[in-house]
């Protein structure tokens, strides 16, 4: 491992980030579980940053992608291609977008960026408003807007973006209020921003901010926004690369808990709809999606490999009701969570919903991040025999559990007792 480690830091740039000090090389998987190199076993309650959604080696998606290899494996946008088409169909279906068109590319950032594009060239203006503590990609164009320093290696940008307060529920200067008054300030910041601007095009917005710790704001939010830009023709992204496909529990889009004006102008998705292909793609109306007036293509966006991974996978989902799954093994594993934190004193706060849980840690007494603990406890974990992920905003101390969505009952008791043992060590 230690020779691996040597050539990775020798070949790879020293800004790509890896988990543990000494860290791990994942040989295979199977179900909720992966093995390290050396043949140890974990719980994986992270599925490649939120990626491995249904399974490891799920038989069904394996079987369509070595088919589909097996016939051809590459052709290009250029050609008609039945599984695109026939994925495309299904997601504009259950996108919630009337006259809804699909663009798939190859990951979330790509489909952020192409969403950029799409809403800039439409309103012709590259104003862009994104919320704070925001994550929506690494390209030139998805780091400019992206609100998190830590993933922000540059401030310059083709754009020019504007952060709006509310993607944060417990921290910020409207923090103190009710959920009621919460949202009357963020709607009452963003109505003032609008006064400062010129023509915006855009609002992105994460449901949950994933890389900032799960953080959300209370439901109805975006909703509120929607209202006041549609008076200004401002058209709303909603970014659905780490929320959509039902791992909330509650909803299949993260914008649904926003829905009382209706769906998002356009959707961005990626992660889980492949279960570890590279998939990502744009959902928009078909006036937004077909006002490019030049000529553009996708290379590998929609190959059909990744589109027979994704259909496989999609159907999965839905015949298993993963959604459901992520609802009822969700709630119980966010209460075993909440019990096994409350004497805790780092702990300032269990969140989230569905299979998308964080525990943001502090210094015990205060409201200051507490990274160092963060990294304690994920190291621990992984001793335990438990992978989870890490995440937040003014510094990286929320841990990230986000397992497959077909996690069962007993694996979620287990877990729950891996993090318990792991929060001891504090």
């Amino acid at each position: 491992m230690n020779d691996l480690h040597d050539r990775h830091r020798a070949v790879i740039p020293d800004w790509v980030a890896l988990y543990y000090r000494d860290p791990l090389e994942i040989t295979h998987g199977e179900g909720r579980h992966v093995w390290d190199a050396e043949g140890r076993r974990y719980l994986d309650f992270f599925g490649g940053i939120l990626t491995t959604m249904t399974a490891h080696a799920l038989p069904e998606v394996t079987k369509a992608v070595a088919e589909q290899a097996g016939r051809i494996i590459h052709s290009s946008t250029l050609y008609l291609n039945r599984p695109m088409v026939e994925l495309a169909e299904r997601i504009a279906g259950l996108s919630g977008i009337p006259d809804a068109r699909v663009f798939f590319t190859t990951s979330g950032t790509e489909a952020n960026d192409t969403a950029l594009l799409l809403a800039t060239a439409y309103r012709r203006s590259n104003q862009i408003l994104a919320m704070r503590n925001s994550y929506h990609g690494r390209s030139f164009s998805t780091v400019g807007i992206t609100g998190n320093r830590a993933w922000s290696p540059t401030g310059l940008s083709p754009l020019q973006t504007l952060y709006v307060h509310g993607g944060v529920r417990t921290r910020g200067p409207y923090a103190h209020h009710g959920d009621e008054e919460f949202i009357e300030a963020c709607v009452a910041d963003l109505e003032d921003l609008l006064g400062h601007t010129r023509n915006v095009a855009a609002l992105i917005a994460e449901p949950i901010q994933g890389v900032g710790g799960f953080t959300s704001p209370p439901d109805g939010l975006y909703a509120a926004f929607r209202r006041v830009l549609d008076r200004h023709g401002i058209l709303w992204i909603a970014d659905e690369v780490q929320t959509g496909w039902g791992r909330t529990g509650e909803h299949f889009w993260g914008w649904q808990a926003h829905g009382q004006a209706g769906p998002p102008d356009i959707l961005t998705f990626a992660k889980g709809i492949g279960n570890g292909m590279s998939v990502g793609g744009v959902v928009a109306r078909a006036e937004v999606m077909n006002c490019l007036d030049a000529n553009s293509i996708s290379t590998f966006g929609g190959s059909p490999v990744t589109m027979a991974a994704g259909l496989a996978n999609l159907s999965y989902l839905l015949e298993h009701d993963l959604q459901g799954n992520a609802r009822r093994v969700g709630g119980l594993l966010i209460e075993r969570i909440r019990a096994a934190c409350a004497g805790v004193p780092a702990v300032r706060e269990v969140r989230g919903r569905g299979l998308m849980i964080g525990i943001e840690l502090t210094e015990p007494g205060t409201d200051r991040a507490n990274p160092e603990a963060a990294a304690a406890v994920l190291e621990a974990a992984r001793e335990n025999g438990l992978l989870i992920g890490k995440g937040g905003g003014h510094d990286t101390s929320t841990l990230r559990i986000a397992p497959p969505l077909s996690l069962t009952v007993s694996e979620a008791e287990e877990g729950a007792a891996l993090l318990e043992a792991a929060l001891r060590t504090l």
